[in-house]
C-alpha cells in the first residue's frame, strides 16, 4: 500500500473560505483517508512536513482546447499527429502549474484520454466532449464567407466543431460524440471572436435544437454546456436546460439572477480575452476578430461582479490558445480585481468538480476524495499570486496519489 502523511499542514479544503490550521492528512492508495488535528500513525508512510505551508486540492481548468496549437483555425487543418505534439506540451505545462484536472470543451478525443490513462504521456486528469456542435455559419463553422468550399455539399467539420442543423441532425451528432466517450456535449449557442462569419452578439440554434441536445445528454447521464457571449443566448440556453455556460461575457443582472435561480453554472474565461488583446494581432488574429474582441474585453470583468451579486455558481477556465497557454496564471490575477482569493480558489476546485459531476471526489480535501493535491509555499488565501507563477511556489504536486513534483523528484516524475 502506498501511504503518504502530510503533517502539520494548513489546509484549504476547496469549500471553506478559511484555512484549517495544523492538520494531518493521510493519503493511501490514491485517496485521502483521514484529515485530523491529532497525530496520525506514520508507520510505513512517507512523511511530508508542511509547517508554514498550505495543502490544497489540485486546481481544475474547465475550459481548455489542447489540440488548438495556433490562432489559425481556418482550413486546411494540420495533421492530428502534429496537434498531438502540441497537446503533450500543453498538458505537461499545465500540470506543472498545479492543474491536476482539465476539461477540453472543443476538440478533445478518446485517443488522448487513453494515452493519458495508460501513461504514454504525463498530464492531468482529462475530461473531453469531442468537437462542439455548431449550426451552419455558427461559431464552430470555421469556413470563411469567401471560401471556395461554401457550397452545401461541403460539411465544414473540423477539430473544433461538427456541423449539425435541425433536430434530427443535432440528436445524431450528440449521440455520436457520446458514443465516443464524451463526458459532456458543447453547443455553440452564440457568435464568437475567432469565427469569421457570425455576429458576436447574436444567438445560434433554435430552442427545439437546444432542447433536443439537452435531452440526449440527460438520458445519457451527462450534461450540455454552451458557448454564449450575449445575455439573450445565456437566457435561452438556461431555459432549455443547459447546465453550464461558457464565457457569459455580456451577461446582465436579470440573466444572472435567472442562471442562479436555475442552479446553472457559468465558466468565465478572462485570461484569453486579455491575452488576445495584447498578442492577437502579432499572432495572426484577423482584424474582424480583433474588432469583436474589443466589444467584450472592457466589460468582461464587470460580468464577474454581476454574477457574484446574483449568486451564480462560477467555475474557472482560461481558454488560452496556442503559444498563449503559458499565461495560465493570469486568470487568477484578473479575477482578483473583483473577487476574493477564496472565491477564486473555490471556483477552481470544488465548483469546477461539481460541474464535472465529480462532487466530493475532486476539488476537495476530505476523506474519500481522490488524492490530487498541492503543497503551496505560503497562504494563497492571503496571496493568490502564489498560484499565478506557473508552479514556482508549489513544492509538491500530487496526482492520483503519486508525486509529479517534490523536492526529491523532477517535474516529470522520473526521480532526481
Amino acid at each position: 500500500m502506498n501511504k503518504i502523511l502530510f503533517r502539520n499542514a494548513d489546509v484549504f479544503d476547496g469549500e471553506s473560505p478559511k484555512l484549517r490550521r495544523a492538520q494531518n492528512v493521510l493519503v493511501e492508495d490514491g485517496e485521502v483517508r483521514l484529515v485530523a488535528t491529532e497525530c496520525l500513525p506514520a508507520e510505513g508512510a512517507e512523511v511530508i512536513d508542511c509547517t508554514g505551508k498550505t495543502l490544497m486540492p489540485g486546481l481544475i481548468d474547465n475550459h481548455v482546447h489542447v489540440y488548438i496549437e495556433s490562432l489559425k483555425i481556418y482550413p486546411p487543418e494540420p495533421p492530428i499527429t502534429y496537434r498531438a505534439q502540441y497537446a503533450n506540451k500543453f498538458l505537461s505545462f499545465i500540470l506543472n502549474c498545479g492543474f491536476t484536472t482539465v476539461r477540453d470543451v472543443a476538440g478533445g478525443d478518446r485517443g488522448l484520454y487513453m494515452a493519458l490513462r495508460d501513461g504514454f504521456l504525463t498530464g492531468p486528469r482529462y475530461f473531453y466532449g469531442g468537437p462542439s456542435l455548431s449550426q451552419t455559419g455558427g461559431h464552430g463553422d470555421v469556413r470563411q464567407s469567401d471560401s471556395a468550399d461554401i457550397c452545401s455539399c461541403c460539411k465544414g467539420d473540423s477539430i473544433i466543431g461538427t456541423i449539425a442543423d435541425g433536430v434530427d441532425e443535432c440528436r445524431k451528432a450528440a449521440r455520436e460524440q457520446l458514443r465516443k466517450g464524451a463526458n459532456h456535449i458543447k453547443i455553440m449557442a452564440s457568435g464568437g471572436v475567432l469565427s469569421p462569419t457570425d455576429p458576436l452578439d447574436k444567438s445560434q440554434y433554435s430552442e427545439e435544437e437546444l432542447r433536443a441536445i439537452v435531452d440526449e445528454c440527460d438520458r445519457r447521464g451527462v450534461y450540455a454546456c454552451a458557448h454564449c457571449h450575449p445575455a439573450e443566448a445565456v437566457r435561452r440556453c438556461v431555459e432549455c436546460g443547459v447546465r453550464c455556460i461558457e464565457h457569459g461575457t455580456l451577461i446582465d443582472k436579470p440573466t444572472a439572477e435567472l442562471v442562479a435561480e436555475k442552479g446553472a453554472f457559468v465558466v468565465p474565461t478572462l485570461a484569453t480575452a486579455f491575452a488576445l488583446l495584447e498578442d492577437g494581432p502579432k499572432l495572426g488574429l484577423p482584424k474582424v476578430s480583433y474588432d469583436k474582441l474589443l466589444r467584450i474585453a472592457d466589460i468582461a470583468v464587470n460580468g464577474l461582479e454581476i454574477m457574484k451579486r446574483a449568486g451564480v455558481k462560477m467555475g474557472f477556465g482560461t481558454d488560452l490558445l496556442g503559444s498563449q497557454h503559458v499565461r495560465q496564471g493570469t486568470e487568477f490575477t484578473i479575477r482578483k480585481q473583483v473577487l476574493s482569493a477564496a472565491d477564486i480558489l473555490i471556483s477552481a476546485t470544488s465548483i469546477n468538480a461539481d460541474i464535472l459531476q465529480m462532487k466530493d471526489k475532486l476539488g476537495v480535501v476530505k476523506p474519500g476524495a481522490l488524492a490530487d493535491l498541492l503543497v503551496v509555499d505560503g497562504n494563497p488565501l492571503d496571496n493568490i499570486e502564489l498560484l499565478a507563477a506557473n508552479g514556482a511556489h508549489l513544492s509538491h504536486i500530487m496526482l492520483k496519489g503519486a508525486f509529479i513534483k517534490s523536492p526529491t523528484r523532477l517535474q516529470d516524475g522520473r526521480g532526481a
